[in-house]
């Protein structure tokens, strides 16, 4: 049996969903094969940042997911740090996602990745542009320059198919099949160490952890570990626990006591109940590239890391926007080749960074800090450092600001390269994330975009708004015109003109129209 598609996404976890969603959102056919039928009722991609929760309002199910929580929906988010177990004298409450609220539309919030796999496939179920194939894998992707072939089995049956279409997306995790057929190699830190992952209920461990003010996840950096993380996160208030930590190299389930593990990492004894017991190993491995001819790859297929930060899902869903729009744009004959190709050129170097110098650069920094300071070797010392980690801990989110002001679709500063490192501000800046900002109608923005390119004009001369309409119409570019006189949102954003792609980033600014607005559109759509 054969079947054409626009698209054919491999792999159907919260990344090959949401891709599919955005997708058919946007009226593009696709097929989502996914080998498990059942979510996996592991604890895993909670914590969603406010960058998340913008695709979910975009996609019409953010009030959804929200409604999913498990634990209540004011309970704080962030987490404790400890020095050496949890009943240490020496902790701190660092500062997290909170330091960012302001520069974004949506609240982060915190749910198990089960929960919002489960809303992402209820919206999928209503879309006549995807067809989910649950209970099937993929087993070879060839492709030539009229299209991609991907032959699918049925997992538990006879069924086997041959999908045709015109681009294939792999976002079938670290083991990707997609990315090994395709011949995309892979590159990083790899720290060669086991960790296990246990899931367990205990109210001992909570109760026992109520010297702490109400948080979320619970961190404790043992000198002996090389600044390997060891950390307990909540599933729910009260019973619901997840823990990573390092372990020898021969660990099995049946030859290694986990519950003395835990309770040594809390520092006290307590009961409890574990449910499931797994293993996985400490490296960063990135993607040469994410693109070869018309497959590409995205997710954990593109980059793996350990689950430190909140680093992984959510840079899956945004290569997941980014890829999207981009995908649409090229099949509904607006967009270019070299529009596709900026997907890589701009999502790579972001993960490139954030896995070396946000994650594995953590792993490092934890380690040279443990090395070189001990309360047992000097207290003064180690508690002026200690102090100083403290006040610096909210750094490296503030820092955190992906961006593309390298990339070919982008007019940004001459120099300008794309990258995980950057500074959060109101401004608008080409190749950066928009900032949220209210209208004179006292709507935000960000109610007011559209799907395609949006034009934010604050007292912008006619003649200069018709030049850029009149240049996507001879393009057929999708263009909304937001008109404003709201001098507040233009001082914030220290522009009169900001050219808006899909994506949420920005392409272009200006105070006065572009000399060649048709170039400039051709530009930002890779058609020049």
């Amino acid at each position: 049996m054969k079947k054409k598609y626009q698209v054919v996404i491999v792999g159907g976890g919260p990344v090959g969903a949401a891709l599919a969603l955005e997708l058919g959102l946007r009226g593009v056919s696709c097929a989502l094969i996914e080998r498990t039928t059942e979510l996996q009722r592991i604890p895993k991609g909670q914590n969603l940042t406010q960058r998340t929760l913008e695709h979910f309002y975009f996609w019409g199910i953010a009030d959804e997911l929200r409604a999913a929580r498990v634990m209540p929906p004011d309970y704080p988010i962030s987490g404790i740090v400890a020095y050496q177990d949890l009943m240490s004298p020496y902790w701190y409450a660092p500062p997290q996602r909170e330091l960012v609220r302001p520069y974004y539309f949506q609240a982060n919030d915190r749910l198990p990745q089960y929960r919002m796999e489960a809303v992402l496939r209820k919206k999928l179920a209503g879309l006549p542009a995807v067809d989910s194939y649950f209970g099937w894998s993929a087993e070879t992707i060839a492709q030539d320059e009229n299209g991609v072939r991907v032959s699918i089995a049925q997992h538990d049956g006879p069924g086997q198919h041959l999908l045709h279409s015109d681009y294939a997306v792999g976002c079938d995790g670290s083991r990707s099949i997609v990315r090994e057929q395709v011949g995309i190699a892979r590159g990083g830190s790899d720290f060669d160490q086991l960790m296990v992952l246990g899931v367990f209920r205990s109210r001992d461990l909570h109760e026992g952890l109520k010297r702490f003010p109400p948080r979320s996840t619970y961190n404790a950096l043992h000198p002996a570990l090389k600044g390997y993380w060891q950390f307990f996160g909540r599933v729910d208030v009260g019973e619901g626990w997840f823990f990573h930590a390092p372990v020898p190299p021969d660990t099995r389930t049946d030859n290694y006591d986990f519950h003395g593990l835990i309770q040594k990492v809390a520092g006290f004894p307590f009961v409890c109940e574990f449910e499931h017991v797994g293993f996985w190993n400490l490296r960063v491995a990135v993607a040469e590239t994410y693109q070869v001819g018309r497959v590409f790859i995205a997710g954990d297929a593109a980059h793996s890391h350990p689950p430190y930060g909140a680093f992984g899902l959510n840079n899956g869903l945004e290569d997941v926007t980014n890829l999207g729009w981009k995908l649409a744009a090229k099949l509904q004959g607006w967009g270019s080749d070299a529009l596709l190709r900026s997907y890589s050129d701009e999502r790579w170097p972001i993960f490139r960074e954030t896995g070396e110098d946000f994650i594995a650069g953590r792993i490092r920094s934890d380690r040279e800090f443990l090395e070189r300071y001990s309360p047992e070797r000097d207290r003064e010392a180690f508690e002026r450092a200690w102090k100083a980690r403290e006040l610096g801990a909210g750094e490296r989110v503030l820092s955190y600001e992906p961006h593309y002001e390298g990339s070919p679709v982008v007019l940004g500063p001459a120099g300008g390269v794309s990258s995980a490192h950057g500074t959060h501000m109101f401004k608008a800046r080409a190749g950066h994330h928009l900032a949220p900002a209210t209208l004179s109608a006292g709507r935000d923005v960000f109610e007011e975009l559209g799907p395609g390119f949006t034009l934010l004009a604050f007292d912008v001369e006619d003649h200069t708004i018709r030049s850029f309409e009149q240049a996507a119409a001879t393009l057929a570019v999708p263009l909304k015109v937001i008109r404003d006189s709201y001098r507040d949102a233009r001082q914030a954003y220290e522009s009169r003109l900001i050219l808006v792609r899909p994506d949420q980033h920005i392409a272009w600014t200006g105070d006065n129209g572009p000399d060649d607005p048709m170039r400039l559109m051709s530009k930002v759509t890779g058609r020049s």
